[in-house]
């Protein structure tokens, strides 16, 4: 096992260098925060991380972005836009219904 001089577990620990890609963008950090659970379910590491800007100098500039390690971005995407359809159809049956 492999442990540091705090005892502590390095073998699961995420690369510092590693390059981390953009697999989706939100105004809300709640958009991004059901993205990133969506990602984790499906068992893909993911950091939601804001771009705001300092709100005295760009009002309303800014949101927060979901990165993925770079071998996963595809299958991110992929499960996002499975999702992201879903939801679509899920939205036009409950108008369908309504009417």
């Amino acid at each position: 096992m492999t442990e540091n001089f705090k005892g502590t577990d390095t073998r699961n620990l995420p690369d510092p260098n590693e390059k981390l890609v953009k697999v989706f963008d939100a105004e809300r950090e709640s958009e991004a925060l059901v993205v990133s659970g969506l990602l984790t379910a499906n068992g893909i590491d993911n950091d939601v991380t804001s771009t705001d800007a300092a709100q005295n100098m760009y009002p309303g500039v800014g949101g927060n972005v979901v990165l993925v390690r770079e071998d996963q971005a595809e299958e991110a995407r992929k499960i996002i836009a499975a999702y992201q359809q879903s939801d679509e159809t899920a939205e036009i049956d409950l108008s369908e219904e309504s009417g």
